[in-house]
């Protein structure tokens, strides 16, 4: 009898498993020549995070060299003004050419940070990770044209990222 419960559990797994729509591979930009991906970031956009939750305004990424690493420090305002600050390292994914790179602000946990699109004059940039649960349009400036905007979105949406529940970050004067 226990052998014949545990081969219907099994059964009933595999089932649930089949059913669950995978997501195709998620492509990533040829290359990111990280040296010119340094520096500030601000975000745009964004789909909501548990990690993010406390930020109300003025959310950016730094981004700078650190030996074999990349340094990473985000920082954001709450909604009652305080500075949060985060700092972190990332590595590069072998044979991604710095198009994936893994970020950690708690080791030895890493997460996927995928660069999905991005300006030819490194302005703007989209990334995600590949289960489509995070996503982050970034650009050089605390703002960034609407007509751009919307093309990195539909190519969020058309990745397979839910286009309508990104938000938008606001920047202060304050932020910047």
């Amino acid at each position: 009898m226990p052998s014949r419960l545990l081969l219907s559990a099994l059964a009933v797994i595999a089932l649930l498993a089949g059913c669950a729509a995978p997501h195709p591979p998620l492509p990533t930009v040829q290359s990111v020549e990280l040296p010119r991906y340094y520096g500030t970031w601000y975000e745009i956009a964004r789909l909501p995070n548990r990690f993010q939750a406390m930020c109300a305004s003025d959310i950016r990424a730094e981004y700078r060299a650190d030996g074999d690493r990349v340094s990473v420090v985000n920082s954001c305002r709450t909604a009652d003004g305080r500075l949060e600050r985060a700092e972190g390292i990332a590595k590069a994914v072998v044979g991604s050419r710095g198009a994936k790179l893994r970020v950690s602000f708690f080791r030895p946990f890493y997460g996927d940070y995928w660069v999905l699109d991005l300006d030819a004059d490194y302005r703007w940039v989209l990334v995600g990770e590949p289960g489509r649960r995070y996503a982050w349009v970034l650009a050089r400036e605390p703002r960034l044209d609407a007509a751009t905007l919307d093309a990195l979105l539909a190519k969020a949406a058309a990745l397979g990222f839910a286009r309508q529940a990104f938000v938008m970050t606001p920047h202060t004067a304050a932020g910047r």
